[in-house]
């Protein structure tokens, strides 16, 4: 299993969200099709199909937990998959 299936099922067993790198969390979201722009420490992330727009910041090299959660929530309203 690769890595970003890994972190897709860790964010999606809803386990500890606050330990789930930034890095990590930007690229899985950037596999999964989204658009990232960057201000200042803000990292936009936009899709096609998707209403919401992410918005990610880093908190000592991890993603802020709320904002995992909100990752978390438009994978399951839209059904976004991952691919191997």
């Amino acid at each position: 299993m690769g890595k970003y299936k890994k972190l897709y099922e860790h964010i999606l067993m809803r386990k500890s969200d606050a330990n789930v790198p930034f890095d990590a969390l930007r690229a899985l979201l950037m596999r999964l099709g989204f658009d990232e722009r960057i201000k200042g420490d803000h990292h936009i992330f936009t899709m096609e199909g998707v209403e919401e727009i992410l918005n990610i910041q880093s908190k000592e090299g991890k993603g802020k937990p709320y904002q995992v959660k909100q990752v978390r929530d438009l994978i399951l309203k839209y059904q976004i998959r991952i691919g191997e």
